[in-house]
């Protein structure tokens, strides 16, 4: 059987280990990233075939499925519909690729993009957002919430095992976004309640430190508690997630929980705190260092 060709568009801090991951299993990949120096330096890392294209429409025009892990909507859309963008390339390579974007895009957003893509070269769409972190991606344990089509869900799963633990398939287009809008929901209103237990430790004289060690085992043990709160207390340099990425998804929840009517009052108040950090320049800042911008006080 003739071996998946397979595109690679967005060498962010997501897309980077999941490339690595793939390209160290063997799969042969053509990459795109808006600065071409990234692409470049994962091709002169890399034993295995990694082709660095100028263009999203030269990774379309020899490849059967294209990654995307891109900023956010509005860059799927550029890198997609753009001038040069994978529907360009996509009408010249026979059967249209199959898209799996693991973006985080709002629903709405993704519906339409979808029927344009399908629209314009006949080729299916799945949304696929990932939550595990550039941790989880490096150790390939991350978890793919999915919506599409049955048949073409199943299809990325044997290329995802090579950097997602899952693939959970939440529904049709635009069900994977909103299980990351969810998710993230959970993971943002955790990281407040981290920040806010770290506070009253440090103000009750307790070395907030062992709070992990001492918590380790119980009802409020959790991932985020082993390995954000340390984080709190030890910025590290590099960001696993910034808080303004997170600000961004929280626009997106904001959004839906408007289009549903879902009260989301708890969601509500930290994306006031999300946007105070981001006013108080810690925007680039990893998402632990909420801790420093209380809400009041």
């Amino acid at each position: 059987m003739k071996p998946m060709r397979v595109g690679f568009c967005g060498l962010g801090l997501m897309g980077v280990p999941m490339a690595r991951r793939l390209l160290g299993a063997g799969v042969a990949l053509r990459v795109w990233n808006r600065s071409p120096n990234k692409a470049w330096t994962l091709a002169a890392a890399s034993r295995a075939n990694c082709t660095v294209c100028s263009t999203p429409a030269e990774v379309a025009r020899q490849a059967d499925l294209i990654v995307l892990c891109l900023t956010d909507g509005a860059a799927v859309d550029a890198v997609t519909f753009g001038a040069e963008g994978l529907a360009v390339g996509a009408g010249t390579a026979g059967a249209a690729p199959l898209i799996v974007d693991h973006s985080s895009v709002a629903p709405s957003l993704t519906r339409t993009l979808a029927v344009r893509w399908h629209a314009a070269t006949g080729g299916a769409w799945v949304d696929a957002p990932v939550s595990g972190g550039t941790s989880g991606a490096a150790a390939g344990t991350l978890a793919i919430m999915a919506g599409g089509n049955e048949d073409a869900v199943k299809s990325i799963e044997p290329l995802a095992a090579h950097y997602a633990a899952r693939v959970t398939r939440m529904g049709d287009i635009g069900t994977g976004q909103a299980t990351k809008l969810a998710n993230q929901t959970i993971v943002a209103t955790a990281i407040a309640a981290l920040a806010e237990a770290t506070l009253l430790a440090r103000r009750a004289g307790i070395d907030a430190g062992r709070i992990p060690e001492a918590l380790r085992g119980g009802w409020a043990d959790s991932v985020l508690l082993q390995t954000v709160q340390p984080r709190m207390l030890a910025p590290v340099a590099q960001a696993t997630g910034t808080i303004r990425t997170m600000l961004k998804d929280f626009d997106a929840i904001q959004a839906l929980a408007h289009e549903t009517g879902a009260p989301l009052p708890l969601a509500g108040l930290v994306r006031q705190w999300l946007a105070r950090a981001v006013e108080a320049g810690y925007g680039d800042a990893d998402i632990s260092q909420i801790v420093q911008v209380p809400m009041s006080g």
